[in-house]
């Protein structure tokens, strides 16, 4: 695993170094979209719906629509924003784990030590244990500020993102606000159905089967020569712009390009008359 970024853990005075990694990764295979018809790739531009140009994404702003009028945002004003370019991890408040609704968690990442001794590491690792207690933290990654969760997952510290407070959405289903009545023995014949159906979370026992199957179905096509190639129907890959560029045309025509002005730079040398 790579480090996505590095920090510390800061509370009171304590400071603990931590170099951050991504906990879960993708494992889906990767479709493209491709013509029914030839098997070509299908590929998507930058279009602007004024003059219907492809636009470069280095041409590319930002922009906020209330429904009448619009504000762009150019790159500098949002480099403008106070944005917090700390590498602080810091420490809100302690609460018990309990309390922390699972609606919430977003990311998970891992935290590894970063100094020459874990012993802080490791201190607070056994404090959030014994204690029973999650850290709330917020710290800025990637240009914006996280709320997080700092838990204790085995022998590693683990930060969790958590959604704000305005983002998870209030529930309220009608058809549960009349009182149900539910009999003794429904309710024992219910729990001892849920008694059949129990055993201990073994996360490594669950599959995607789907995935399982689309991978078989991919080496089955494969295997009986029902592929196309690549080149002839992808084509060639595009730059941000939407152009196609062929590399090698590009690297002939810089070379002549550069060629041709270093002669016109040159003055003619004059033949030596005998």
């Amino acid at each position: 695993m790579r480090s996505i970024w590095k920090g510390a853990i800061t509370f009171g005075l304590v400071n603990v170094p931590v170099k951050v990694y991504s906990a879960t990764e993708d494992h889906d295979v990767s479709l493209h979209q491709v013509h029914a018809a030839d098997g070509g790739r299908i590929r998507y531009q930058r279009v602007c719906e004024l003059d219907g140009e492809v636009v470069p994404f280095a041409d590319i702003d930002r922009a906020y629509d209330d429904g009448e009028q619009t504000v762009i945002l150019t790159k500098d004003d949002l480099a403008s924003l106070p944005a917090e370019k700390t590498r602080e991890i810091d420490v809100l408040e302690f609460v018990p784990s309990e309390q922390v609704d699972p609606v919430t968690f977003d990311r998970p990442y891992y935290l590894e030590p970063d100094s020459a001794s874990p012993k802080a590491y490791v201190l607070l690792r056994e404090t959030l244990k014994r204690t029973d207690r999650t850290a709330i933290v917020r710290f800025t990654l990637r240009q914006k500020t996280r709320l997080a969760a700092l838990r204790v997952r085995g022998d590693v510290l683990m930060l969790q993102t958590l959604l704000w407070a305005d983002e998870v959405r209030d529930v309220s289903f009608p058809s549960l606000d009349g009182e149900v009545k539910i009999s003794d023995k429904e309710l024992e014949l219910s729990a001892s159905l849920v008694d059949g159906f129990s055993a201990d979370f073994e996360p490594e026992t669950h599959v995607d089967e789907y995935q399982q199957e689309l991978r078989t179905l991919i080496a089955a096509k494969l295997e009986s020569g029902d592929a196309v190639d690549t080149d002839a129907t992808f084509g060639v890959a595009e730059h941000p712009g939407g152009e196609v560029i062929d590399l090698m045309e590009a690297l002939r025509a810089s070379v002549e390009r550069t060629r041709a002005a270093r002669e016109e730079g040159t003055p003619k040398k004059k033949k030596k008359v005998g």
